[in-house]
C-alpha cells in the first residue's frame, strides 16, 4: 500500500492513545495539521506545548472543522456521545474512527449517527502503558503492535482502506475482526487481566490493614503483575460495563479455575499443583 496522507486530522481525547496516534502519523509524514480537543484544558495546552497536536480547539464543533479524519480516544462509554455531538459539523467525506477496547456496542451506536457522505470505522490498537495524558504520548507506542479494525456490512471500503493504511503508517500490524468476536477475545486477554490486577491490589491492601509493613515487601512479581492497575480508572469502568457479558463469562471461568487451585492447595496436593504450574508455564512460554 502507498503511504497515506491526510491534510487535517482531529484528535478528540489527547492522551496516551490519541496523542501517540498523532505523534506516530506526524513522524511518518502521513498527516499535515492536527487539531486537538480535550476535556482537560491543562492537558490540551500541554499537548500543544509538546507538539503532540498543532492547534487546540475549544469546542467539538471547532476541532472537526475541515477535518479529513477524526480520531476519538475517550473512554468507550463516551464515544457515541462524542460522535453524536460532532456529527452535524463533519465535512463531507470525513472519516471517524476510534481507539476503544470495546467494539460491538460502540460500532452499533455510532454507525447510525453518521451523516450521509461521512463514515465510521471501529478500531482498537492493542497498545498502551499505565500512564495517561498528553505527556505520556510517544510516536513509537504502536510499533510492532496489532490494531484490530471491526468493519460491518455497511462500512465504506474506501474509508476502511484509509484507516488501515494509517495504522500501518504508525507501525501497527492491522487485521479485521467481527466486533462481537473482538469483544469475546479481549474480555479474555485484556479485560479479565485488568480486573484481576485491580482485585489483587485490593486483596493485598486488605492484608496491609492487618500488617502495616506488608506493601514494603512487595517485590517485582507483585509490582509487575499489578502494573496495569495503575491504568485510567474511568476508562476501565466503561470497559467493564460495556463488555459486561463477555467479561462476566471470563470472570466466572477464572473463578472456577481459582477455586480449583484453592482446593488443591488446601488438600496439600503437590503433584497436581506442579502439573498445574507446568501447564501454565508451557502455555505462557508459548506466547510470542
Amino acid at each position: 500500500m502507498n503511504q497515506p496522507h491526510i491534510k487535517k486530522m482531529a484528535v478528540i481525547g489527547v492522551g496516551l492513545i490519541g496523542g501517540s496516534f498523532s505523534r506516530a502519523l506526524k513522524s511518518a509524514g502521513a498527516v499535515g495539521q492536527v487539531a486537538g480537543f480535550d476535556r482537560d484544558p491543562e492537558n490540551l495546552a500541554e499537548a500543544v506545548r509538546l507538539g503532540v497536536v498543532d492547534t487546540a480547539a475549544s469546542t467539538l464543533a471547532e476541532v472537526v472543522q475541515g477535518a479529513d479524519l477524526v480520531f476519538i480516544a475517550v473512554p468507550v462509554g463516551s464515544v457515541a456521545a462524542v460522535v453524536a455531538q460532532v456529527a452535524p459539523f463533519l465535512p463531507p467525506g470525513c472519516i471517524v474512527t476510534d481507539g476503544g477496547s470495546v467494539k460491538a456496542e460502540v460500532v452499533q451506536a455510532c454507525e447510525p449517527l453518521m451523516p450521509d457522505g461521512t463514515f465510521f470505522v471501529g478500531g482498537h490498537p492493542i497498545a498502551g502503558t499505565e500512564h495517561s495524558g498528553a505527556a505520556a504520548a510517544f510516536a513509537e507506542l504502536y510499533q510492532g503492535r496489532r490494531c484490530i479494525l471491526t468493519p460491518t456490512a455497511t462500512t465504506s471500503a474506501e474509508a476502511l482502506e484509509l484507516v488501515h493504511r494509517l495504522w500501518l503508517a504508525t507501525g501497527c500490524r492491522v487485521e479485521c475482526m467481527d466486533a462481537l468476536t473482538h469483544d469475546r477475545v479481549f474480555a479474555a486477554v485484556s479485560h479479565l487481566p485488568h480486573m484481576v490486577a485491580y482485585a489483587l491490589v485490593h486483596a493485598v491492601a486488605g492484608s496491609a490493614e492487618e500488617e502495616d509493613s506488608i506493601l514494603a515487601f512487595s517485590a517485582g512479581g507483585f509490582r509487575d503483575f499489578t502494573r496495569i492497575a495503575s491504568s485510567d480508572p474511568a476508562m476501565w469502568r466503561d470497559i467493564a460495563l460495556m463488555n459486561r457479558g463477555a467479561l462476566l463469562d471470563m470472570l466466572d471461568r477464572y473463578s472456577v479455575e481459582f477455586n480449583t487451585l484453592r482446593e488443591h492447595v488446601a488438600n496439600g496436593d503437590g503433584l497436581w499443583l506442579e502439573e498445574f504450574f507446568h501447564t501454565s508455564k508451557r502455555l505462557r512460554d508459548g506466547i510470542a
